[in-house]
């Protein structure tokens, strides 16, 4: 069964597919989508995935689990302190929970500073609720609400610092909670659970242990509120993936069953893993048993048989950006809330406009839009118009994570320089001419290795500075950036065109 091919991949509007015969390999997503959460709707699945400082919050689609393309976001900004002002990275939405009932989409989740949140909406494409602050607490987390057979309506949750689990009665319009809430579990660094009935019984399945070397646990109890059993369902064992747990069970139309959860893996983040599941004597199998011990071990490969892939990916993955429509596509995401009349896509049809608020430095900087990388090897390239950019400005592409590097262009006395930065601190500098440069990183995750290249005419490209690796912080992977900022005043604009992210496969 198990075999070593290409991984398959899907995150933006296309698909990679599968590997041509049906199978896939792990992960099925290997790009910064931490503590994921999967359900099915009739004959379709959809993802929500922790964000933290990085707004909107995106929700995924796919028909066969395994190719998956982002559909929408679920709000634009967190009208709260600090959140103009940059001053909540590590952050914002912390491990969500989506669920279907009542013939919505319910997606729940915890910042550590603001409180429980809710949005629900129809259709996963939108319109979605505008946020909903169902309990203003600082310190919970991974939050999943569970609405019974009798349609009575519960919240499960965790603590800061993983644990205990804590349920709460909660009211049916998923509103409100009604109670303090009832320690039902207390374990070692127990959280983020997902709340599941079959057969009479409910089960929570949660991670234990930590992300670096943790399990997955299945508890389950005929009342929700306990006592529950325990078993250990998922562990690392003999094989390569470390603290393989964090995720969700869901079934096929077809009756198969399958568990998401994700792996760390810096500098990408935390990548996503799919498992073959099945159940004995009422407990959850996951992965294989190699070791003998009666705990699953993660899986590389999985064979077609046991899922109907759709697609087919052979070739290079490019994802392409030219500005057009009315909105942002939805895979870009601000860093902090957006000043929505500092951005555009209209005022130059076709092309991204910054215009360069005010800030001493690019961690502080508002006007940054930022991109997940994907895979293992990529190049990402865009074209900037730097014409209109004022003295005091700073522009152009950067590569965000525990440290972040720049490619830029600055104005200073009237004269432009293209410049490389490290972490705040500038690197390398070459005077500049004309008004328009093509900017690019190399990106090789496998062996940690970046660099920055520009072209004056898109064709030959050079090397800026020296290359670098990448770390992630934050608790997020590694980012593409576009950024504008001003260190003046808030004054100068840029301008940027045909982006293209090639991805190897």
């Amino acid at each position: 069964m198990l075999i070593l091919l290409f991984f398959t991949l899907s995150l933006h509007a296309q698909s990679w597919g599968d590997q041509g015969d049906g199978s896939f390999r792990n992960p099925i997503l290997p790009t910064d989508l931490s503590d994921p959460d999967v359900i099915r709707v009739k004959d379709k699945y959809y993802m929500v995935a922790s964000d933290f400082h990085f707004l909107g919050m995106q929700i995924l689609e796919s028909e066969d689990l395994v190719n998956w393309h982002v559909v929408t976001q679920l709000y634009h900004c967190f009208d709260y302190p600090g959140w103009n002002t940059m001053e909540h990275y590590a952050g914002g939405s912390w491990a969500p929970s989506i669920r279907w009932h009542n013939g919505r989409f319910w997606v729940y989740f915890c910042t550590p500073d603001e409180g429980l949140f809710m949005t629900n909406a129809e259709r996963a494409e939108g319109p979605w609720s505008p946020l909903l602050l169902v309990k203003a607490v600082k310190k919970w987390e991974d939050p999943c609400p569970f609405w019974d057979d009798n349609g009575k309506a519960y919240l499960g949750h965790s603590l800061y610092g993983a644990g205990p689990i804590i349920i709460h009665r909660m009211s049916d319009d998923g509103t409100q909670l009604l109670d303090e809430g009832t320690t039902v579990y207390t374990g070692p660094v127990a959280e983020g659970t997902k709340i599941h009935k079959w057969n009479g019984y409910y089960y929570m399945s949660i991670p234990e242990g930590g992300v670096c070397c943790g399990w997955q646990t299945i508890l389950r109890s005929r009342d929700i509120f306990g006592p529950y059993e325990r078993k250990i369902v998922l562990e690392q064992g003999t094989t390569s993936i470390n603290g393989p747990h964090q995720g969700a069970i869901v079934d096929t139309p077809e009756g198969s069953w399958w568990f998401f959860h994700f792996q760390e893996w810096s500098p990408l983040g935390r990548i996503v893993h799919l498992q073959p599941m099945h159940w004995e004597n009422g407990w959850p199998v996951m992965g294989i048993d190699f070791d003998g011990n009666g705990i699953g071990e993660p899986v590389m490969t999985v064979e077609g048989q046991l899922l109907k892939v759709k697609g087919r990916k052979t070739k290079d993955y490019l994802w392409t950006d030219d500005f057009e429509g009315s909105s942002l596509k939805p895979e870009w995401q601000w860093n902090h809330n957006p000043n929505d009349d500092a951005w555009s896509i209209s005022e130059n049809k076709g092309r991204l406009t910054l215009h360069a608020l005010q800030s001493n430095d690019f961690i502080h900087a508002r006007n940054s839009l930022t991109l997940r990388t994907i895979g293992y090897q990529g190049t990402a390239t865009i074209k900037l118009d730097f014409s209109n950019i004022a003295d005091g400005m700073r522009c152009g592409m950067g590569c965000m994570g525990k440290k972040n590097h720049l490619l830029g262009i600055q104005k200073e006395n009237g004269l432009l320089r293209l410049y490389t930065e490290d972490n705040g601190q500038e690197e390398t500098s070459i005077p500049l001419k004309g008004e328009k440069i093509y900017l690019r990183l190399q990106l090789d995750a496998s062996n940690n290795v970046y660099r920055f290249e520009y072209s004056l005419n898109g064709h030959k490209y050079k090397q800026l500075g020296k290359g670098f690796y990448m770390k992630w912080g934050n608790w997020k992977g590694a980012r593409i950036a576009l950024y504008a900022y001003n260190n003046i005043a808030a004054q100068g604009t840029a301008i940027f065109d045909d982006f293209n992210y090639v991805v190897k496969h």
